[in-house]
């Protein structure tokens, strides 16, 4: 087997051109799949890192049962939010975890009434990871001993038509279905350019929420969150051994579309890559065949010295198989050259904030990632299809009759 690993090897030098050529190709390729990988990873981490920030964090958990009717937002006290706190914070990938009351209800003036969920927030605990917080566009955020303050979304306050220091009735919830209203002042107004979840979204203290919907000391759902995406599984393997009564979902089970937007966009890459690599498939088919009409007369030397055809196959399938993987190799260094270079400058996106509701929340510049996560399975693809590229030229050489071959001009 040695001896036909060297030969292949030098065999695939004899034309270094059209070798290299083939080898920068698959580089190439593989390099832009490193690159779209990491590039999407960097756009998830700016634009849906934002996203769970304003929606309610990595991780939520909930008393069990919640899920059955999370379609109503049931009021369903966890039994013991605070060891639910603690075990949070105890996992070394969490950042924040903090308590929350959820609930449904109306917003009222005389503009209307108009559906909101109405949330029960720790101010300062959420302060650091939330994006509401962080985008205060009139007023103040909350405090925790804010008593009949209200903080809404610049989408509720334009159709409401109000602003900070106005009143506006708030009915929602309570437990065993009855329902609790109280005038509130609005304290502050939040503006993340999301129209549509700021008009139905607004938030209240903790001990406002626990006060007027009667859950004294007690919360309905523990939101968790995490440095960055992607470490929910081991988080939520851990919380789950931890608290074995509650209910503990991640952001892919309570935002399936948002989930389901992230695997869409890596499909349609899927898609592009194996296109791509069908077409260096094809320049290295190529090769290979103009290879064995070259070495027509070594063929039939090779076959004249007693090599079986099986054995002059293997000798070609093993020339696609290397430039496969010198390919792969160029394109891993390609890739990692290209993606840490970026990683540094990154792309400022800060002009197409406004093209989609979205992208509104990509805080200027996406710093692409080093595109790692799934660089196993491409350099796998694509060293295979190099290799299946070059069955054809192989039984085309196997099936030379030696005395034809050695008369070959």
């Amino acid at each position: 087997m040695r001896l036909y690993l060297r030969l292949a090897w030098r065999n695939i030098w004899r034309q270094r051109r059209r070798t290299v050529i083939v080898i920068l190709s698959i580089a190439m390729v593989l390099a832009l799949m490193m690159w779209y990988d990491g590039f999407v990873a960097g756009f998830e981490q700016s634009i849906y890192a934002n996203a769970i920030k304003v929606l309610g964090g990595n991780i939520q958990v909930h008393a069990n049962g919640y899920q059955e009717k999370a379609d109503s937002t049931p009021l369903l006290p966890l039994n013991d939010d605070q060891a639910v706190v603690e075990a949070a914070l105890a996992q070394p990938q969490v950042v924040a975890a903090s308590r929350r009351i959820n609930t449904g209800g109306l917003a009222t003036n005389r503009k209307g009434a108009f559906p909101v969920s109405i949330i029960g927030i720790e101010p300062e605990k959420e302060l650091p990871v939330s994006l509401v917080a962080q985008n205060v566009s009139a007023g103040h955020y909350l405090t925790a001993t804010d008593q009949d303050m209200i903080f809404i979304g610049r989408g509720l306050a334009d159709a409401m038509e109000i602003q900070v220091g106005d009143r506006i009735t708030l009915a929602g919830r309570a437990t065993h279905e009855q329902m609790r209203q109280r005038t509130m002042t609005v304290v502050g107004i939040y503006d993340v350019g999301l129209r549509d979840i700021e008009k139905r979204t607004l938030y209240i203290s903790l001990a406002e929420a626990q006060d007027l919907y009667g859950l004294t000391d007690q919360s309905t759902e523990v939101i968790v969150s995490l440095e960055k995406l992607g470490q929910e599984p081991a988080v939520l393997s851990a919380l789950r051994s931890a608290l074995p009564g509650d209910e503990i979902d991640s952001w892919q089970t309570n935002f399936p579309e948002m989930a389901s937007a992230i695997s869409t966009k890596g499909g349609v890459m899927n898609v592009f890559s194996v296109i791509m690599m069908i077409i260096v498939g094809i320049g290295i088919l190529n090769l290979l065949m103009m290879a064995v009409y070259e070495r027509t007369r070594e063929i039939g030397l090779l076959g004249a010295m007693g090599l079986k055809p099986r054995q002059i196959s293997l000798l070609f399938i093993l020339e696609g198989t290397f430039m496969g993987l010198v390919g792969v190799a160029a394109g891993v260094v390609l890739g990692l050259i290209i993606n840490s270079i970026l990683g540094r400058i990154g792309f400022d996106f800060s002009a197409f904030s406004t093209m989609t509701e979205y992208t509104a929340l990509i805080s200027g510049r996406v710093y692409p990632t080093l595109g790692v996560n799934k660089l196993l399975g491409r350099a796998l693809t694509v060293a295979i299809i190099a290799a299946l590229a070059s069955f054809y030229p192989a039984r085309e050489a196997a099936q030379r009759e030696p005395a034809e071959a050695l008369h070959y001009v």
